[in-house]
């Protein structure tokens, strides 16, 4: 583990690539995209409505097999807020605070009047971002949902995925009253909708030596002493611990990124506190975090994939049995990003399943904003023939957009089921023996 650690912090052999991506440039642009799982879902605001391909002549969309993570939130626990507002109220009392500082404090302490006994809830905008992904589906494959089209939601047993499913299944009935809609939200669904129950538990363990890494990162690629000295008139008299400096950082880091999630806090940012060199840091850290926790990464044995395998499985038979039932419709599952992100790996969309140990330069070729924002989702939109046409046809959409696949396509991005399908049941099949 000592090596890896020195062999990343040295900096790993490069992929020989010139990678055109300056997320640089799109975080100076927008900081809120350095919120990486914060994100708030892009479209329609950060990025324009997804223009898609018409489907081939002779095929209509009739199915649709979908994963969706929850809208935004407020930070999971009490303590995303309060740990750092004790520290500056620490400081404060024993008047190590500076005017910027004291200014922090009062920031902090607002967010809190509207955050306290909040966590972890569906924010407005969340609920928003749920209703507009809901809309669009119909808007773009109407056929989808017609009257005698069957709508099975399914949500894991947290509140805000909850919340978020019913978002999106009330505009569904708005749009066509005479479809049949189910919801659900029950322990009976988590051994495959959410990571946290029956999860791969060889891959929690990796995830923990994986910790050792990223920490090691942040404490090495992170110079907190600007940043204290704007707050503190006596950083060495708050006696923080080992690596205390960087945490207190990296917490108002994280409170900056959630705000963009509710409208409360429209035309408020405390991003002022860091200056673009720390925020791009910051970000760029936080991306490996999440490539190396819950990616493909060599750093994991490229295992967490995997730990999707009862997910995807689970779309490949629930399009089956739509297929031989002749059902018109849609699966709805909402959960989180820890299971879109491998999922999406284990689909194989885009480049999201990049295999790497270049941690230097990842930022350049995958970034977390473009995969996992708040509301995230997977869209598997299924084409039957008609006309003499023979075959079923499915293209994947990733946050709406027309992703690339594994397999051949034969129109734009659409490919034969019968392909993806078995492409995809040959790589759940070496995971079998996986326990």
């Amino acid at each position: 583990m000592r090596r890896i650690i020195i062999s990343i912090l040295c900096g790993m052999a490069c992929l020989g690539i010139a990678w055109a991506a300056n997320p640089q440039v799109d975080i100076i642009a927008n900081y809120d995209r350095c919120g990486s799982n914060h994100y708030a879902y892009p479209i329609p605001g950060d990025q324009p409505v997804p223009i898609l391909t018409n489907a081939p002549a002779g095929y209509r969309p009739f199915l649709i097999e979908h994963y969706g993570r929850h809208g935004s939130r407020w930070l999971t626990s009490a303590s995303g807020y309060t740990r750092s507002i004790r520290v500056l109220e620490r400081a404060q009392k024993n008047n190590q605070l500076t005017i910027v500082g004291e200014r922090m404090l009062k920031d902090l302490q607002r967010i809190w009047l509207y955050a306290e006994d909040r966590a972890g809830d569906l924010s407005d905008i969340g609920a928003e971002q749920h209703q507009g992904i809901a809309q669009r589906m119909v808007d773009n494959f109407p056929t989808v949902f017609h009257d005698n089209s069957w709508i099975d939601a399914r949500s894991t047993v947290v509140l805000r995925c909850i919340l978020s499913m019913q978002n999106e299944t009330m505009i569904l009935r708005a749009a066509n009253p005479q479809m049949r809609i189910t919801t659900d939200a029950s322990y009976h669904d988590m051994w495959y909708m959410g990571w946290g129950y029956g999860e791969d538990t060889l891959a929690n363990h990796i995830r923990k030596d994986v910790d050792i890494i990223t920490d090691s990162l942040y404490l090495a690629k992170i110079d907190p002493t600007r940043f204290m000295n704007m707050v503190f008139t006596d950083t060495v008299g708050m006696n923080f611990k080992d690596g205390g400096e960087v945490a207190f950082m990296r917490s108002v880091f994280n409170i900056a990124g959630s705000l963009q999630g509710h409208h409360v806090f429209d035309g408020w940012s405390i991003y002022h506190y860091f200056t673009n060199d720390e925020i791009f840091e910051l970000w760029r850290l936080r991306n490996i975090y999440w490539y190396t926790h819950w990616a493909n990464s060599p750093l994991n044995g490229n295992r967490m994939p995997f730990i999707e395998r009862a997910l995807l499985r689970n779309m490949v038979e629930s399009a089956d049995r739509a297929i031989a039932e002749g059902r018109r419709g849609a699966d709805l599952r909402f959960g989180h990003e820890t299971c879109l992100l491998p999922l999406a790996c284990m689909m194989e969309l885009d480049n999201v399943n990049l295999s790497t140990t270049d941690l230097d330069n990842l930022h350049l070729y995958w970034q977390d904003y473009n995969i996992f924002p708040k509301a995230c989702n997977i869209q598997m939109v299924f084409y039957e023939p008609m006309h003499g046409q023979k075959g079923i046809l499915v293209k994947v959409l990733l946050n709406e957009h027309e992703a690339t696949l594994p397999v051949e396509t034969v129109e734009g991005p659409y490919c034969r089921w019968d392909d993806l399908r078995a492409y995809y049941l040959r790589k759940l099949d070496t995971a079998i023996d996986w326990n």
